[in-house]
């Protein structure tokens, strides 16, 4: 199939589908004797795969060590491996982001519960204060010194 029927049935651009064979990752085009690039039509699912992939983490060097240049000749070993990996990355960023999160609501709930008499500014200096000193006994905790009192 020529490249305008390929990117219609994937969605991608011509000029994406031109990238991925720059790359290496689409690697089954042939030239027809006008110069015209023909897809097989396993082309499809390569792409599919690719764009999948990258909607997980994967990065188009992985991708492109990962894929076989025949798609019936999996690295079986490889891709379980990259696959574990990809999902212990997903892991720890889930981990952060549950950590940012904590700690942003901590600052809301420091913020929201200020006085009504207190004014902006000292209420921003109050959940200052706490959040350097939480870090401090954090930072403390963590190195085993045990000099900052509650």
């Amino acid at each position: 199939m020529k490249i305008g029927e390929l990117a219609e049935q994937t969605g991608l651009a011509p000029s994406r589908i031109r990238f991925y064979e720059r790359i290496g990752l689409l690697k089954t085009v042939k030239r027809q004797s006008n110069g015209y690039r023909s897809y097989p039509p396993e082309a499809v699912l390569v792409l599919g795969m690719i764009t999948a992939a990258q909607k997980a983490g994967f990065s188009l060097d992985e991708l492109r060590t990962l894929l076989p240049s025949d798609l019936t000749q999996w690295n079986h070993q490889a891709l379980t491996d990259a696959l574990r990996q990809k999902i212990q990355d997903i892991e720890e960023i889930q981990q952060r982001l549950a950590d940012s999160k904590s700690q942003l609501q901590d600052v809301l709930n420091q913020v929201e519960a200020k006085p009504d008499d207190m004014d902006c500014a000292t209420n921003a200096r109050r959940v200052w204060s706490q959040i350097s000193f939480g870090e401090a006994a954090a930072k403390a905790t963590s190195k085993g010194d045990s000099t900052i009192k509650h």
